[in-house]
């Protein structure tokens, strides 16, 4: 295999990356690039230009369409008696187009109703931002004292949590679907939030 390869794993990607790197680090027409206002370029400028750091010619068309790589809680503490906003980021091999015209793609957030009663969930993150990047963010307001999550819920997320919902999510600049379809792994990876009291 070579030492920098065409595809999306992040085997794939340059060798000298930690794990921690390589989920900044992506595909487009340059090569494999850092995204713009990475701590590890030490450019917070998130408007600035993808530092590259592997040029290889047309890589972003030789991956294919877009796939999921991973899934990031944004939210850290989740307090049923004030409220509280759910939100995500998910992350890309490349950069991705969202149009909402048709409808608002969605994440879903697994409620394991572990506190009392039952029936919570699932809660539908809904896209906010992100669109021509390869990381796009979701959420979803939860009011204070909401009949949605009860103290000690256990909020997950499972595989295939991405629903386009009519609109849709295309490789930047292309009219290609990209995969919407995420292993377990990937919602596993993220963790889990608990709601407090």
């Amino acid at each position: 295999m070579s030492l920098w390869g065409a595809t999306d794993a992040d085997e794939s990607k340059p060798k000298n990356l930690t794990t921690a790197e390589k989920k900044e680090v992506f595909a487009n027409a340059s090569g494999w690039v850092r995204e713009a206002g990475s701590v590890l370029s030490g450019n917070g400028n998130t408007s600035a230009t993808p530092e590259v750091l592997v040029a290889v010619g047309g890589l972003a068309v030789a991956l294919g369409a877009a796939d999921i790589t991973e899934i990031e809680w944004i939210t850290t503490t989740a307090d049923k008696s004030e409220g509280f906003t759910l939100s995500a980021r998910l992350r890309f091999n490349e950069a991705v187009d969202v149009v909402t015209t048709g409808g608002t793609p969605t994440l879903a957030v697994t409620n394991g109703n572990e506190g009392s009663g039952t029936g919570r969930g699932p809660h539908a993150l809904a896209y906010a931002s992100g669109t021509g990047t390869n990381e796009l963010v979701f959420s979803l307001v939860i009011g204070a004292a909401n009949a949605a999550t009860n103290e000690d819920d256990v909020l997950s997320f499972g595989a295939d949590c991405l629903a386009l919902n009519s609109g849709t999510i295309k490789d930047a600049g292309t009219t290609t679907n990209s995969t919407i379809t995420s292993v377990a792994g990937i919602g596993t990876a993220a963790g889990t939030i608990t709601v407090a009291a």
